[in-house]
């Protein structure tokens, strides 16, 4: 029977690999056709690159380099120290309604998740998944301990049960409990189902910011 089950899993996380290859060259095509207006739009809302790129950590914390359009001004990283009193997340989060680090043209790309849009290359390459638990920097991951740390078994994902159940409205604790309901939990069939249900809460993007 473990060898049974060992042969299931691993059809669905090539299943899973597969899905992935696919939405990846899907959703990269749309920011090919994208990227002039976005690029343009970044470029004369404020100085710097179009590209961001941050350190996260991956499977078995594996750390990679995320990619999103910047949404925020050069110095955002200068000005967090200032902003972390003003914090509106609980546990290692930081989250502001009307973050001033965040652009006029960052709001609308945060709004409607096309910030995020650029992470079909990181998904392409194997360092995440269209589906899994929100990737999460270091400095976050050195807080997990207990059963938290379960969140770095299975890649980080684009989306997943947190982006479809609230997103930044969510708790620290709720999110914690979402992902690790999904890594013991996942299958190509819910998978399927989060990026069908993703659609729908970007055309209605409540808790983006």
């Amino acid at each position: 029977m473990t060898a049974l089950a060992g042969d299931v899993r691993a059809d669905q996380e090539a299943a899973k690999r597969a899905l992935d290859i696919v939405v990846a060259l899907c959703g990269l095509t749309i920011v090919a056709f994208l990227l002039p207006i976005i690029a343009l739009a970044i470029t004369l809302d404020s100085p710097g690159p179009v590209l961001f790129r941050q350190q996260r950590l991956g499977r078995d914390g594996r750390p990679f380099r995320i990619v999103k359009f910047r949404s925020m001004f050069l110095d955002a990283e200068d000005e967090l120290a200032a902003l972390v009193s003003a914090n509106q997340a609980d546990g290692p989060l930081f989250k502001l309604h009307r973050d001033p680090r965040v652009t006029r043209v960052g709001r609308f790309l945060r709004r409607y998740s096309i910030d995020e849009l650029p992470q079909f290359w990181n998904v392409l390459v194997g360092d995440m998944s269209v589906v899994g638990p929100r990737p999460p920097l270091p400095v976050e991951a050195q807080t997990y301990d207990g059963i938290v740390v379960r969140r770095l078994a299975v890649k980080p994902g684009i989306t997943g049960p947190w982006q479809v159940s609230g997103r930044s409205d969510l708790s620290w604790e709720q999110s914690v409990h979402l992902d690790l309901h999904y890594v013991d939990n996942w299958s190509i069939q819910t998978d399927v189902i989060y990026i069908a249900r993703t659609v729908a809460v970007i055309v209605s993007p409540k808790g983006a910011y």
